[in-house]
């Protein structure tokens, strides 16, 4: 994908959906919005001096730590799509990074938040922001918001019994160029255990999900799940440790 800076503290991809992007029912997979969305972000920090090359030669990524998504309504095969991000600023230990997928006629089909962390690539320590090795200019910081509220953190229902649905050992497909389970996969997991004639009859509308624990090539994934009416809560564990939390609703 290609994009532009649309001002200071913008930036746009404008793209059409490829056929590897949509289900059955020709709309948009909830996977695809986030490697959409990843991709965006990816070109915007490059775009505004803070992005992967400017930090890979301190040793330094940003990793993602928290997302929510909306899907108002699902664009379809084909469909002309713009994918916008902004970066937040801080709120606490994270850094904020919003998008919104809109259609050709400017109606926006997903809105998103999201926190970031950073990542020393050797250690796998996380770094504080005042250690991030290109200040970030405060000229790209943009308080708009697609969603108000800071990405939920997911927690299971405490009193619940959730069933062991399936597992998954990591393999070369899974990792992306950190060495780690690039983040859309666990959603792509999760999905594959959701049915699948609901979901083409009624399509996911919401996913929030939390990364606290990095997974790698050959560990074998735990998919815990538990259901309440419309609301699907997935806990992926390595090893008894919890390393991913999903939350879906219809």
């Amino acid at each position: 994908m290609n994009g532009e800076l649309l001002c200071k503290n913008r930036y746009r991809v404008v793209k059409s959906l490829d056929c590897s992007e949509v289900d059955a029912a020709q709309r948009m997979r909830p996977a695809a919005f986030m490697e959409i969305a990843q991709e965006t972000a990816y070109l915007a920090a490059n775009a505004m001096g803070f992005g992967y090359n400017d930090l890979i030669g301190a040793r330094q990524a940003w990793v993602l730590s928290r997302m929510t998504y909306k899907i108002l309504e699902a664009p379809k095969w084909r469909d002309v799509v713009t994918s916008t991000t902004w970066y937040k600023g801080e709120a606490g230990p994270f850094t904020l990074r919003d998008f919104s997928l809109c259609d050709a006629s400017g109606r926006p089909r997903v809105l998103a938040t999201s926190s970031w962390v950073i990542l020393d690539v050797d250690t796998r320590a996380l770094v504080r922001y005042r250690d991030l090795a290109v200040p970030v200019d405060r000229e790209r910081v943009c308080p708009d918001h697609a969603i108000e509220e800071l990405a939920e953190r997911v927690i299971m229902p405490r009193d619940c019994e959730p069933e062991l649905v399936g597992e998954h050992t990591v393999s070369y497909s899974d990792t992306d160029f950190l060495g780690h389970t690039n983040n859309v996969r666990y959603v792509v997991w999760a999905m594959d255990h959701l049915d699948y004639q609901e979901l083409l009859r009624r399509p996911v509308r919401e996913v929030s999900v939390n990364y606290s624990h990095e997974v790698r090539a050959g560990e074998r994934v735990q998919l815990w799940r538990h259901r309440k009416e419309d609301t699907v809560w997935f806990d992926l564990k390595v090893a008894g440790t919890q390393a991913v939390s999903i939350c879906m609703k219809f």
